[in-house]
């Protein structure tokens, strides 16, 4: 399993302080599908563990879409800092 690169980004400050933030909670949804993500890897017929992703993907998808509409610049920086790609429009 792949080590999560994230950890670092946030102290334990920031965490007690921040935890209810958007970013937070991005941070978390995706250190989470970064892990799954590896598992899955391995794992190929977990189909529990892809039901449990799509969820979190989902949820990551309403914060990330609720961020942009109240405030483009932090959404964009969060966006670098993650290295998340941007989602498809229709």
């Amino acid at each position: 399993m792949v080590k999560n690169s994230l950890i670092s980004v946030i102290t334990q400050e920031e965490k007690e302080e921040n935890s209810g933030s958007v970013e937070f909670q991005v941070f978390i949804f995706t250190s989470k599908i970064r892990k799954l993500t590896s598992h899955l890897e391995l794992h190929k017929r977990d189909f529990l563990s892809q039901r449990g992703l799509r969820i979190i993907l989902g949820k990551r998808q309403r914060l990330l879409t609720y961020l942009s509409k109240k405030n483009k610049a932090r959404y964009t920086k969060l966006m670098d800092q993650l290295d998340i790609r941007e989602p498809k429009t229709r």
